[in-house]
């Protein structure tokens, strides 16, 4: 009995010290990545705006591609509202909503993932000129860990799990423009 008693403890105190440490852990992360595309702006940031068109170069988008779609609203549009749901684990069920446009320079998402795991986050493009017939766009997001749950900034870095992903996008967006 007095080993139980002593495992029990141990636990105990494990617990209060990850409980203790996760007061001093950040809360927040962020993931950007960025591409020069070798097209005026205007035709980018008109191809971006479009969410339905992030089938054609999102790795998220073409991991299941049976995955099921609703739309709510008209795309490219504050308002706008995709869903997916799929039977893929790293896909999962979620939306993704337009909550902001600045025309020719910014879209702003907020993506709201349901499965595998519930999260929010702020999703964005940016455009910018790079030079003659040249636009520069930027893609990435941000959110954070409610406490205790920010102790897994600790072990996963978010650049990492999904910064990969953004780049991957943005090469196929890329090579998709300039076809």
């Amino acid at each position: 009995m007095k080993i139980v008693k002593k495992i029990f403890y141990f636990l105990i105190g494990v617990i209060a010290i990850l409980l203790i440490v996760a007061l001093f852990v950040k809360k927040d992360y962020a993931v950007e990545k960025e591409i020069v595309i070798n097209q005026p702006l205007p035709e980018v940031f008109a191809y971006i705006k479009l969410l339905k068109n992030q089938d054609n170069y999102s790795k998220w988008n073409k991991m299941d591609p049976n995955m099921k779609k609703t739309y709510t609203g008209t795309d490219g549009t504050v308002g706008f509202i995709a869903a997916w749901e799929s039977d893929n684990e790293q896909v999962g069920q979620g939306e993704q909503e337009i909550i902001n446009i600045v025309e020719g320079k910014r879209i702003d998402t907020k993506l709201r993932f349901k499965v595998p795991f519930e999260a929010q986050d702020d999703a964005y493009m940016i455009t910018e000129e790079a030079g003659p017939g040249q636009t520069k766009v930027k893609w990435g997001f941000k959110g954070s860990f409610p406490y205790p749950m920010n102790l897994m900034n600790l072990f996963m870095d978010m650049d990492k799990a999904v910064g990969n992903d953004f780049q991957v996008g943005l090469d196929n967006l890329k090579q998709l423009m300039e076809k």
